[in-house]
């Protein structure tokens, strides 16, 4: 025995879909800087919990912790959201300091991501402090739902009619 089933509007349906395929890697992009943008803050926020303690040469094996002078260089250094890479079908972008410039240090001119670096996952003569891994794992729900809500906003905003 057969069915038939008759909808209506499919046409109109197919048609705002394809309007959005237009549009959904411009809406993908606005609503990721925006959820970069908290991991961003994320970052700039765990810099300011790095433990530190006056410099010190760590001989003998021992380790020191970054200095204060280091902690402010981070503090003021630039975060940012890399340039985005956009495939067909995905938009990707990085947070980090890698483009931060260089900071005086003692003296001496030395790159932000080096002491960055040093500090997060550590060296031979300085202790481990994670900062950046921190900032990511508490700042992904929150990137998660601002992505959401943003790309929400967007395709509500976009007259596809």
């Amino acid at each position: 025995m057969g069915f038939s089933i008759h909808i209506e509007g499919l046409d109109e349906l197919n048609r705002k879909m394809d309007k959005l395929g237009e549009k959904a890697q411009k809406v993908a992009s606005e609503a990721l800087y925006e959820g970069a943008g908290v991991v961003a803050d994320q970052v700039s926020q765990a810099v300011h919990g790095i433990a530190t303690e006056p410099f010190k040469y760590a001989a003998g094996g021992r380790k020191r912790k970054p200095s204060p002078e280091e902690k402010a260089i981070l503090e003021g250094a630039k975060k940012g959201v890399a340039r985005f890479r956009k495939t067909g079908t995905e938009v990707q972008t990085s947070v980090g300091m890698q483009n931060s410039g260089y900071g005086n240090l003692n003296g001496k001119t030395v790159p932000i991501p080096k002491i960055a670096n040093a500090i997060n996952s550590g060296t031979s003569f300085m202790d481990k402090q994670p900062f950046f891994r921190k900032a990511v794992s508490t700042g992904k729900g929150a990137a998660t739902a601002r992505i959401e809500a943003e790309i929400k906003k967007r395709i509500d905003e976009l007259d596809i009619g």
